[in-house]
């Protein structure tokens, strides 16, 4: 394996230099297409959007392979969350992409994949997911919920509960199953034999990439840029961040949302324009300060203005049983999909293990090891602050067995949603990124990461 070392640090003005560099160059033809896929998991289908992203001429690693990229979206939205970053990576580095759309958030009613309307209607009834072709949840399968338990951080939160007894509780049930069959099956699908594969979740989809990364035999690679870590490890860091705010003077309820959490498994999160302001407020303190405040009613007016063109997006969630290590509500989610299959004892403690399983890294013989992974972080993300890679998440990894390789970069400007247009910046920090991601590649940072 080589010994060369990403940087730990990259300036402004190198940011801004390695992105011209990298938007400067020729563009590489690639070929866009949708495929919309039907798995059997659990015992329902499942109906499973995926776009690919596929370089004429792809570029190849030091083994020959294609060099693949498996993307996930974060938050609430769809691939095309990914969409301009998924074409980045084919047209400058020649990479294949298959950008993932999660289970149910894929508007499969129309072509366009917009949904309509907003997520909370006037009838009171909420947007949904569709897993399934012509499948439709009916108000009267759950009850609608306003929770304030996290306001200071998300404001009030709109919950759809899942009835017992219908459809959708056993959908809600049963997804962590479907969404790990499914990343699965796209990796099988469009990056089987002939390619090495890096795996990006964007924020909530890092989790979920990083439970994947030992799944899948030719994964070589994490490539982490604002990307959570294994649920379990999440957990631990959003722990060690809510201390971090309360002993800088933030407010105690602040604290409650980084513990550890407890939602349920049949509760569906309906986002609104909130989602947009949790990310405003902060990422303006943060380049601004204080006078960011007196801008008020103008942040507020891009707050609605980024909701309105983002709705059209799914705007829904549920994954945090993965990505917060929820164990409690995954083992009941596990029971209720046990039932309904009717298993013996012994399958039903294989399904909650499996479950369970999915928070934290493979251990034992015969596993496939953590393979190299490049975490990267902006300037102001709201999300990721950098101590906490050094205090909790880097030597989290460093105690697995066996420890992965990874590094930790730095970029001197940018926010969470790394693709957002700064000044000298028009695509965020995403080119520096890339070339970050491809230096690596390049000199051996991913070697020996896949098995076979």
């Amino acid at each position: 394996m080589s010994d060369w070392t990403p940087p730990a640090f990259i300036d402004r003005e190198d940011v801004i230099s390695q992105a011209n560099s990298l938007l400067e160059s020729a563009d590489i033809a690639f070929v866009e297409t949708e495929d919309v896929f039907r798995i059997n998991e659990v015992g329902l289908d499942w109906d499973i959007g995926v776009m690919t992203y596929e370089p004429i001429t792809p570029a190849r690693d030091a083994n020959g392979n294609a060099i693949g990229v498996f993307l996930l979206h974060g938050g609430s939205g769809d691939f095309r969350a990914m969409e301009g970053f998924a074409r980045l990576i084919a047209a400058k580095l020649g990479y294949k992409v298959v950008s993932m759309t999660y289970p149910g958030r894929l508007y499969l009613e129309s072509a366009d994949r917009n949904w309509p309307g907003e997520t909370i209607r006037p009838d009171g009834s909420v947007r949904t997911p569709i897993w399934l072709t012509g499948e439709v949840t009916t108000p009267d399968q759950y009850d609608v919920v306003e929770d304030t338990s996290m306001r200071s951080r998300y404001g009030t939160r709109v919950l759809a509960r899942a009835r017992r007894g219908t459809l959708f509780h056993d959908r809600m049930a049963a997804w962590p199953a479907a969404f790990e069959a499914a990343m699965k099956e796209a990796c099988a699908r469009h990056l089987g034999d002939g390619y090495s594969i890096l795996v990006h979740g964007h924020s909530t989809g890092g989790p979920l990439v990083s439970m994947l990364s030992q799944r899948v035999a030719n994964i070589v690679g994490v490539v982490a840029i604002e990307n959570s870590p294994f649920g379990y490890i999440q957990e631990q860091s959003r722990l060690y961040t809510g201390n971090l705010e309360r002993r800088a003077g933030g407010r105690p309820e602040q604290t409650i949302d980084e513990a550890r959490r407890s939602d349920r498994f049949d509760d569906l999160s309906i986002r609104t324009w909130r989602e947009e302001a949790r990310y405003a407020g902060p990422e303006a303190a943060m380049n601004e300060g204080t006078a960011a405040l007196m801008r008020l009613p103008e942040l507020m007016e891009q707050v609605l203005e980024a909701w309105d063109r983002v709705k059209v997006q799914a705007n829904f969630k549920c994954e945090y049983l993965i990505t917060r290590n929820v164990v409690a509500s995954l083992e009941a989610a596990a029971v209720v999909t046990a039932q309904r299959l009717g298993l013996d004892t012994a399958a039903t403690r294989n399904l909650i293990d499996r479950y369970v399983g999915m928070t934290a890294e493979l251990r034992g013989p015969g596993v496939k090891p953590v393979p190299p992974t490049l975490f990267g972080i902006t300037n102001a993300s709201r999300d990721h602050p950098e101590q906490v890679y050094h205090d909790v998440i880097l030597p989290l990894y460093a105690a697995m067995d066996p420890a992965p390789r990874t590094a930790l970069t730095k970029y001197g400007a940018g926010v969470h949603e790394y693709t957002k247009p700064q000044p000298g910046l028009p695509w965020g920090v995403a080119p520096a990124v890339l070339t970050g991601w491809r230096q690596a590649m390049d000199n051996g940072f991913f070697a020996d990461g896949a098995t076979t």
